[in-house]
């Protein structure tokens, strides 16, 4: 192999914090985009002169474009170059931002939102190896601590700013916001991170590419359009899970029989990284599509504004911070497994406690289950994280990152599927129940100027309130299950040594 060694200066205190200052604005920049556009669909939709059916591709062309690119950042970064293709991935999310804020057609912020998409995809990967090489192995929590603390916070500040942003300006600066922080974040890449070793003659494995790809796109868009669909009723999803299906099947028999599959199999004889990344993924299970459905409860339930909504839900970031500052005292004197595991059972309570609110829930109830949810995030994200690259070589920080994040992004796109599909079947069926002997036949309560129909109306919209009410309750109460049920694989992790003392460092080095 054709190996280009460029200089890698050692990194000084006042360079690490411009590091981590960089490259958090990056990864905030990238996560925020994910939700920030949610807000402002009902707005696009009268400024594209498109259906709420269509607009919905402005977020589903992006997670698909993402979906697509994660799995090929290793290979990308370590043939031209981590910081080269950091600056050249920037640059065309940043590009590609201007441009969908610029968008006068439907297929035209389609088409821009893909690009944002695939350069965008890379960003969060190339971000946390970045922040891992930045720092010495015994300080491997404290960098994915700062790490998480963009994870957790971006889709809980997305639906803010994004709502403040199309309230107060226009849909088009969700996007345009990302310029000016682009441009400095390039600058700052450029001036503070340093370049990596090339290996220009590793080979890229395009089958195995190929069939990943679409196994990725396939399962995003039956998890995206399921709900709309009718699931398995609509041909467009029986073929979409096909697809995806034979797709995996293909990519796992081609990666066990050829010399050098897409993925580095070292990567999946590390027992502790496996787990990890499973557990990562069924958290952001819970995490996810717990973030769709609170917004929209307060919303559609509760009647709270946009911006009111996003300020209630705002409090649990405060907590997570606080969390992750905690687990990066706690980590090496209580160990990894037990942090998770603690932050594990935190998090089902919050989801046990939301899923006993009413309709008559205050919001302190509602800051205090989110505070909760909150420090629970930050208590598993820190240590899980440590842990999964704990003992992985540092060629394959870069790689593992980007099938790290796919696994995440994976479980994000299945929460979110999974809570909104049984929000829409529970309330179906829940207002079924309710509405059982509600008929003009029987005698009903009467209501003050209106006709017998009048109030049946009025009584069907409070029944469907209550329905809906219902189902928020049976799905945090699923969510709080699943929370619990991962504890298990959490005790099978493998804990790393004990970092070595300063000393013996010293003597290492």
């Amino acid at each position: 192999m054709n190996v280009v060694d460029l200089a890698r200066p050692a990194t000084t205190e006042p360079k690490r914090a411009m590091i981590v200052f960089f490259t958090m604005t990056a990864t905030l920049m990238q996560i925020l985009d994910t939700t920030i556009a949610n807000v402002a669909l009902p707005h696009m939709e009268g400024s594209l002169g498109a259906t709420p059916d269509q607009v919905a591709w402005v977020l589903t062309s992006y997670i698909v474009a993402a979906a697509i690119a994660t799995p090929v950042t290793g290979w990308l970064a370590s043939r031209f170059g981590r910081t080269r293709y950091f600056v050249v991935i920037l640059t065309g999310f940043t590009v590609a931002s201007a441009l969908c804020g610029l968008a006068v057609t439907l297929p035209q912020i389609v088409f821009f939102r893909i690009l944002q998409g695939a350069f965008g995809a890379s960003i969060v990967p190339l971000s946390q190896a970045i922040l891992l090489d930045a720092f010495p192995r015994s300080m491997s929590a404290k960098a994915m601590g700062i790490f998480s603390i963009g994870v957790m916070l971006g889709p809980i500040l997305g639906p803010t700013i994004g709502g403040y942003l199309t309230d107060e300006y226009s849909w088009r600066w969700c996007f345009y916001i990302n310029v000016p922080i682009g441009i400095a974040t390039v600058i700052g890449i450029l001036a503070f991170v340093p370049e990596t070793t090339r290996a220009l003659g590793r080979k890229l494995d395009w089958f195995g590419f190929a069939f990943l790809s679409l196994g990725v796109a396939s399962l995003q868009l039956f998890l995206d359009r399921g709900e709309q669909k009718g699931w398995f009723q609509s041909p467009e999803i029986l073929t979409e899970i096909a697809l995806a299906v034979f797709a995996f099947y293909m990519f796992a028999v081609h990666s066990a029989t050829t010399v050098k599959p897409f993925f580095d199999p070292r990567l999946f004889r590390d027992r502790t990284y496996v787990i990890s990344i499973i557990i990562m993924a069924a958290i952001f299970v819970v995490y996810y599509g717990s973030m769709a459905l609170t917004p929209q409860m307060l919303q559609t339930e509760f009647n709270y504004p946009v911006l009111t909504s996003g300020l209630v839900m705002a409090p649990r970031g405060v907590s997570t911070i606080i969390a992750i500052l905690i687990v990066g005292r706690l980590n090496n004197r209580v160990g990894s497994r037990a942090l998770i595991a603690f932050g594990l059972v935190i998090a089902g309570i919050s989801m046990y406690m939301t899923s006993s609110w009413s309709l008559a829930v205050s919001p302190m109830d509602i800051i205090v289950a989110g505070l909760l949810q909150g420090a629970g995030n930050g208590f598993i994200n820190v240590p899980l994280s440590t842990l999964a690259f704990a003992t992985l070589p540092t060629e394959l920080r870069t790689e593992g990152s980007g099938l790290y994040n796919l696994m995440r992004n994976i479980g994000s796109a299945i929460g979110v599927s999974i809570a909104s599909s049984q929000l829409a079947e529970l309330t179906q069926i829940n207002h079924g129940h309710l509405a059982e002997f509600m008929t003009p036949f029987r005698h009903l309560p009467t209501m003050p100027n209106m006709s017998g129909a009048a109030a049946i109306r009025m009584l069907n919209l409070s029944i469907t309130q209550q329905a809906g009410m219902i189902a928020y309750i049976n799905v945090f109460w699923l969510l709080g299950g699943l929370c619990i049920a991962i504890i298990p694989l959490a005790l099978l992790l493998r804990p790393p040594p004990r970092s070595p003392a300063p000393g013996q460092l010293a003597s290492a080095e």
